[in-house]
């Protein structure tokens, strides 16, 4: 199931929903504990003056304890609970027996609480209790003779405390309220800074960001160049696994390097000129030759870092070669000069053992079959480099020990399409080459014929040979680049390279061999005439 993705503008509406939300809640909460607590301190202090007030009359301290004495202090008390807005004010004697109470059917029963134990010894506090009215602060002031010799009893003055949901009934309105403001303040900012931030990642969202980067770091990591980061500082912030290979851990030693061979120390520095000095050069490091190059980073007009790239030159090289069929004609001329190097020492010994006439004999067989391969491909064959490059197989066969012939209706007489004189060596060049390399040491009649069929229409070409041949497996992974049956390193390039050249251009590329009896490489293109409407 498909994971739905919420867009950074809902995320930051239901944030703010929810800090918004939190704080109010939380404000509220100390908000009303913070008013309770005060309430509660206020009512202490109004009712233990009221208190002392009471405990210093003298109708109730003459009276406290007497029989009868609730006829004087009832009304005394109830005269002072109304002028001073408490919710009760209670006398008791020695014995906690009220003498007054707003109830006065409880006057004369016992005090209730039993919070008053210590005022009776003569203490004055202020407790919170559940009385007959509800749960009150009350305040316990002793009530003294008039020598202020002996307690004869206590006032006891009690204000109703609100209760918790009393009070957030009260304010109730006011949390709202602020519940609302607050969240329409949250909601108009977290628009605002979600249009902030989606305008400073180009409007996408946290996930396109996530998955650009990942996206990024993939290609980075499986380029085949060695890429390095510097910030604007020249410290490294970033290498793919290449790079870090080519650098083996050694960074202070790299950006030494670096700052050695370019003679500059920021890359923000350069002109257009100095830029292109810094594009592939060369350097040893670690006794293997680099190619480095160097690209300053802006961002908005704002130089923010300096790009390095790393190639192996000999890795560079070498793909060169192979990939313009530099390497095949190269090869082909070396194999060619080593031959007739090979005749004209055999000439020149025979010369000096005054045998002229074997020396004249070994001229002219070689004139005239040199005269006479060299006389077909010029009337076949029309690309000079294809020419060159198949007298240099031939050479080269003749050192290995090969009988190599070029098939008598081979013939180029046009280029096929698109496809350059580059491209046709490598074709060609490889499928000899591959040809050339599949025979075992013990093979004692080595053969290998090509055929060569190119205009501007159609392309054919064939190689055969009668080595050891391939196991199906290996005829499956053959064109696979990479894939070599030869254990060296750098090789498994050149077939994989014809099967991508006859790809571009719209070709098939079929192998047909068995073991022990040799194989036919054979490459087919034919361009499809366009009908007329």
């Amino acid at each position: 199931m498909k994971r739905m993705k919420i867009s950074l503008r809902v995320k930051m509406l239901i944030m703010s929903f929810v800090i918004v939300t939190s704080s109010v809640m939380t404000i509220g909460w100390n908000m009303i504990h913070n008013i309770t607590d005060a309430f509660e301190k206020e009512i202490g202090e109004r009712a233990i003056a009221i208190a002392r007030t009471v405990a210093q009359m003298p109708d109730i301290v003459q009276h406290v304890g007497v029989d009868g004495g609730e006829v004087t202090i009832q009304p005394i008390a109830e005269r002072t609970r109304k002028a001073t807005n408490v919710d009760y004010i209670v006398i008791i004697d020695m014995n906690s027996i009220r003498y007054s109470h707003p109830n006065e059917e409880l006057i004369g029963e016992t005090f209730v609480g039993g919070d008053e134990l210590e005022a009776l010894s003569n203490r004055e506090y202020l407790s919170i209790a559940q009385g007959t009215l509800g749960n009150a602060t009350r305040a316990f002031v002793p009530i003294m003779d008039d020598e202020e010799a002996e307690q004869v009893g206590v006032a006891v003055v009690g204000i109703l405390t609100p209760t918790l949901q009393a009070i957030i009934t009260t304010y109730s309105r006011d949390i709202f309220t602020a519940l609302i403001w607050g969240l329409l303040i949250g909601l108009v900012g977290s628009l605002l800074l979600a249009r902030s931030v989606k305008k400073q990642t180009f409007g996408l969202e946290p996930y396109e960001i996530a998955k650009l980067v990942e996206e990024r770091s993939a290609v980075m990591q499986a380029m085949n160049i060695g890429i390095i980061a510097l910030d604007e500082n020249g410290q490294i912030t970033f290498m793919n696994r290449l790079a870090k290979r080519y650098i083996q851990g050694e960074k202070s030693k790299f950006l030494s390097l670096l700052e050695k061979i370019f003679h500059i120390p920021c890359a923000e520095q350069l002109t257009n000129d100095q830029q292109e000095l810094m594009i592939n050069r060369n350097v040893v490091y670690f006794d293997k030759n680099y190619l480095i190059s160097m690209y300053p980073i802006y961002v908005k007009a704002n130089f923010t870092g300096t790009l390095v790239t790393m190639i192996d030159r000999t890795d560079a090289t070498r793909l060169a070669e192979e990939l313009t069929g530099v390497k095949a004609l190269v090869d082909a001329l070396r194999a060619q000069n080593h031959e007739y190097m090979n005749k004209l020492h055999s000439i020149a010994g025979l010369i000096q053992l005054e045998r002229t006439d074997d020396a004249l004999d070994i001229i002219i067989d070689e004139t005239v079959d040199e005269e006479s391969i060299i006389l077909f491909l010029k009337e076949r064959f029309t690309d000079y480099s294809v020419s060159g490059l198949l007298l240099g197989k031939r050479s080269r066969a003749k050192e290995l020990g090969i009988t190599f012939s070029i098939d008598s209706n081979s013939y180029l007489t046009e280029q096929y399409g698109s496809l350059s004189s580059g491209e046709m060596v490598t074709i060609i060049g490889n499928l000899i080459e591959n040809a050339f390399e599949s025979f075992g040491n013990t093979a004692d009649k080595k053969i290998v014929e090509c055929l060569i069929k190119i205009d501007n229409n159609h392309l054919l070409i064939r190689v055969t040979d009668n080595g050891r041949g391939m196991t199906k497996e290996i005829q499956e992974k053959i064109l696979m680049y990479g894939f070599s049956t030869k254990d060296k390193e750098g090789r498994g390039i050149g077939l994989a390279l014809v099967q991508q050249i006859v790809s571009a251009h719209n070709g098939n590329i079929s192998v047909d061999s068995e073991e022990g009896q040799g194989t036919e490489i054979m490459i087919e293109a034919k361009k499809v005439r366009e009908m007329d409407d």
